[in-house]
């Protein structure tokens, strides 16, 4: 009887969680019985770098961490959600470390019965896929600090320590800590192990490295075991109605993630951010020496990303969000000082137009009530690509529930209404071709959705195509991720067929050609208020764009990102390696140059636009952005061969 209470518990978890709601009810009551549970304490290897792996596992209880090849922090798995996918999909040897960051409850399913459901259920199959794809092109909108100041990049921890750390023994009490960190006014103690002066108090005075407590003392041969902060002192003790006399050990978190006091700030930051620790105790020869606070260290980067994603999520009104946005062209100009590049600016940028949708949806959310049924959020464009520049107009949609009815509908035209009001106060202006959630042709039911696709891709009109190239850059911002990732499964299974629907978009690819004149010299605006300059973006940044989107769409790669359509061309033998890396280089050349032209016009306090002037561009280059728009304008020679577009 409690085996079978145990499968039933399992089976109903695995209802709640994607792809397994998706399973047939008789499959789903199966499932368990060929599961095993396994536990990993925190800070085991679950899936080794390097290694052979034969299971797909799903989380339990607890959370793990999953690095790349680079040892790059790409997800954060938490409960309900798999891994071990990719070496089922991809092969073996693993390429990803997968590390319990808690203690951690696991199930885990034999690659032979992955390969069974995966074969009988074409949903469960293609989750898999999409979430291969998706880790692979680095998980949607990732902030790293990739240098915003030169500040952090210099300063070592030590130049942080402002204050001696509180020791206490493992023999103090829950009191006794928390008493010692009221009269210091600190978030955090350390714990270390009894000293050898065994008549010393539990809470001690001058300690390892100096340190300061309540009384008592604490020798200089104290281990650090623990930490205890004013969170867990929330959680642990009060949520959990644990008597303050009991020992801090019961409470403490056991063996802290530690830092030394050699390191850089920009590396702790890296460490804490990655591990969403906010208390790092730093060491110098194995003795502690003082506790480094994200606050610190926030203190120090006040143009970065992070802060500022930071800031975006604690504002209550669309003008906080619009106030926290302006310092956006900031964050881009040090980014060009950082030398950072344009695709890294790109990811950036789009992170943190991420964040401003989303806060400024839950604004609105939090204004209307719960949405009457579910839905998602999608951008589309240059932010969906992950390659949104400054002076970037809004484009998104809405893909509602089948179930919603008329009268569901108007409450998502008030929120379309309510985030669009909040973009265009916080620097994103309305789009001209009205591509947003406030047209109702663009803020349809998932169905309706299906349909549109299917017009295009079936009975494709080159001015409806032209509009419509757009909506192939789609990316979910908010809400349920399911309509969507079944709108593209639909999309990617039908466009490689699609011959007249990708001609069409061969054909818009190939007219959008470079400024660049026959005898190599640029071709610039002849009047107006850009005359003399060269439109970057459209013949540029926007033919490699059009140029990559075909390519995927006929191979049905699930790549929207355009290095990683360009990739995406290269393995499906489209394109040669040699003119692939090409095309690559050119891409990120031509946007750097825009990214640095826009970093000029913001020290400058001038607006913000694509239209470089070459006369202020050095000799270098000039010489190689002709070089840049020759590539791509063979590329595009390349295309019209493949689609001959001069009959249509």
């Amino acid at each position: 009887m409690a085996l079978d209470v145990e499968l039933s518990e399992i089976r109903d978890f695995l209802a709640r969680h994607a792809p397994f709601d998706e399973l047939p009810e008789k499959v789903l009551a199966d499932l368990p019985r060929k599961m095993t549970i396994e536990y990993y304490r925190r800070g085991r290897s679950i899936i080794a770098r390097g290694a052979d792996n034969h299971s797909l596992f799903v989380l339990r209880s607890g959370a793990v961490d999953i690095h790349d090849d680079r040892g790059m922090l790409v997800d954060r798995g938490e409960v309900g959600e798999t891994f071990g996918a990719i070496t089922l999909v991809l092969g073996n040897p693993s390429t990803y470390e997968v590390t319990a960051i808690e203690d951690s409850l696991v199930l885990v399913l034999p690659e032979a019965e992955f390969r069974t459901l995966s074969a009988a259920h074409a949903d469960f199959a293609h989750y898999f896929d999409v979430q291969r794809a998706h880790r692979m092109r680095g998980a949607v909108a990732r902030l790293q600090a990739t240098g915003t100041t030169g500040a952090i990049l210099k300063t070592s921890v030590r130049d942080l320590i402002r204050r001696e750390p509180i020791l206490v023994t493992t023999r103090a009490t829950i009191r006794e800590a928390a008493q010692a960190m009221s009269e210091q006014g600190a978030s955090s103690l350390l714990v270390v192990a009894d000293g050898a002066d065994e008549t010393a108090g539990a809470v001690g005075g001058k300690g390892a490295g100096g340190a300061k407590g309540a009384g008592g003392g604490v020798t200089n041969g104290g281990q650090l075991v623990g930490i205890l902060t004013d969170r867990d002192l929330r959680n642990r003790v009060l949520a959990a109605g644990v008597s303050p006399e009991k020992p801090v050990a019961e409470v403490m978190t056991t063996d802290p993630v530690t830092g030394d006091v050699g390191a850089l700030a920009f590396e702790v930051l890296l460490e804490m951010v990655g591990r969403n620790i906010h208390h790092l105790p730093i060491l110098e020869e194995g003795r502690p020496l003082g506790i480094i606070t994200t606050t610190d260290l926030m203190r120090m980067v006040q143009a970065s990303p992070i802060y500022l994603v930071g800031d975006l999520k604690k504002q209550t009104t669309p003008a906080g969000v619009a106030a926290v946005s302006a310092r956006l062209p900031a964050v881009v100009e040090a980014l060009a000082a950082q030398d950072a590049s344009a695709e890294d600016v790109g990811r950036v940028v789009t992170a943190i137009g991420d964040a401003v949708e989303r806060r400024l949806i839950a604004l609105a959310e939090a204004e209307l009530g719960a949405p009457p049924v579910p839905y998602t959020w999608v951008t589309l464009g240059s932010r969906a690509r992950l390659e949104q520049a400054l002076a970037a107009d809004q484009d998104n949609a809405l893909i509602i529930h089948d179930d919603a009815t008329d009268a569901d509908l108007e409450w998502f035209a008030a929120l379309a209404e309510r985030v669009s009001a909040g973009l265009v106060e916080a620097g994103y202006p309305l789009c001209p071709g009205e591509i947003m959630a406030t047209n109702p042709k663009w803020r349809l039911r998932a169905r309706e959705w299906r349909r549109e696709f299917t017009e295009w891709l079936t009975r494709p009109v080159p001015d409806a195509i032209l509009r419509a190239s757009i909506f192939f850059d789609m990316r979910p911002v908010h809400g349920d991720i399911k309509p969507f990732t079944k709108l593209q499964h639909k999309v990617l299974a039908r466009s490689p067929q699609a011959r007249l629907f990708l001609a069409h978009l061969a054909k818009s690819a190939t007219k959008n050609e470079p400024p660049l004149g026959f005898f190599r010299g640029f071709v610039l605006a002849k009047e107006g208020a850009h005359a003399d300059t060269l439109d970057i973006k459209r013949g540029g940044i926007g033919a490699v764009v059009e140029l990559a989107r075909v390519h995927a769409l006929a191979l049905g790669s699930p790549a929207v990102n355009t290095h990683a359509r360009i990739a995406a061309a290269v393995s499906g033998g489209i394109m040669s390696e040699e003119k692939g890396a090409d095309l690559h280089d050119a891409f990120e050349f031509i946007s750097y140059v825009r990214m640095r032209h826009q970093a000029a016009q913001v020290r400058a306090g001038l607006p913000v636009d694509n239209h470089v002037n070459p006369e202020q561009l050095s000799s270098f280059d000039k010489r190689h952005l002709r070089e840049a728009f020759a590539i791509v304008r063979s590329a595009q020679s390349s295309m019209a061969s493949r689609y001959p577009t001069s009959f249509m």
